[in-house]
């Protein structure tokens, strides 16, 4: 998909790319979001917000409700909370927009899955990353993750750039926030089953430490940015964020070189990468989703 600002001048030209693979899971429990156009979902933007794009991907386990609800609700909560005013403002109040969004949505599911019965112990983890005119927000829960890809021209190499940080049980602070809440942490694992310790839903372990609280970083897009990666850990468990890439890379040169259209360029890259990593025996869900900047 084509972003529909891309014929603004000030702004980088987005394009997203997409792919899916259910691995060696009996179904498939990731969802993704793509809005090219997330200014239609807020009413009061300020004439200083040029463009607005949202995309986000969440891993969902033991079922598919809870990242299936994430992609349904997270982005609407990111919109009713949008900040007013100029751009400034809404540079101000962006992370307390992000993590209200995430932590509603989290409420809201809980208390959904709290009224079926058996009650529902669906969890996912979840990274999004909003663009507002060239710059950057990213927020994200457990171990999916996205990167940047960044050309430096000095030494005439591209740099991966990682956009968010990964919650995991064994870190310092996350194992402290666990253990304080009454919960340990076993074998790399939240009671030895969770695998991480951000999430939103897993409602038995919320009393436990598990957090719906996003990391919240922003990034500033340069004339030297090629593409963000934005993955599941079924991706990561397979490569490096260098690793990845040098593999789109080498599919990027090597489908220009046969002068194939822009967009079957990184479609090849976006579905050759989720190949390899289940041929890399990646046993788990696995969901690519590149968006290419000019």
């Amino acid at each position: 998909m084509q972003c529909p600002f891309s014929d603004n001048p000030g702004f980088s030209r987005l394009s997203s790319h997409v792919a899916e693979r259910r691995g060696e899971r009996a179904d498939m429990q990731d969802a993704h979001v793509i809005i090219e156009d997330f200014s239609s979902f807020v009413s009061h933007l300020h004439s200083s917000v040029g463009r607005i794009s949202y995309y986000a991907v969440f891993d969902g386990h033991a079922g598919d409700r809870a990242s299936k609800f994430a992609a349904e609700n997270v982005h609407k909560k990111i919109a009713s909370g949008f900040p007013k005013g100029e751009l400034n403002r809404v540079e101000a109040d962006m992370k307390k927009c992000l993590v209200d969004a995430y932590k509603k949505s989290d409420e809201e599911f809980l208390k959904l899955a709290t009224q079926n019965k058996p009650v529902w112990k669906d969890g996912t983890t979840a990274i999004s990353v909003l663009v507002i005119n060239n710059t950057l927000y990213i927020a994200n829960l457990g171990d999916s993750k996205a990167i940047l890809c960044r050309y430096n021209p000095d030494s005439q190499k591209h740099t991966a750039l990682p956009l968010s940080k990964c919650h995991n049980p064994t870190d310092y602070e996350e194992r402290m926030r666990i253990q304080k809440a009454g919960g340990n942490v076993r074998e790399g694992r939240v009671m030895g089953v969770l695998e991480v310790s951000r999430s939103i839903g897993d409602g038995p372990y919320k009393k436990l430490g598990i957090s719906a609280i996003p990391d919240v970083k922003r990034c500033q897009l340069t004339d030297e940015d090629r593409y963000i990666v934005i993955a599941c850990d079924g991706l990561w468990k397979s490569f490096s964020n260098d690793e990845a890439i040098k593999e789109i890379n080498c599919i990027i040169e090597a489908k220009e070189s046969q002068v194939e259209s822009e967009s079957s360029v990184w479609d090849a890259a976006s579905n050759h990468l989720a190949s390899e990593a289940v041929r890399k025996l990646s046993a788990d869900n696995v969901t690519v989703l590149i968006i290419k900047i000019s």
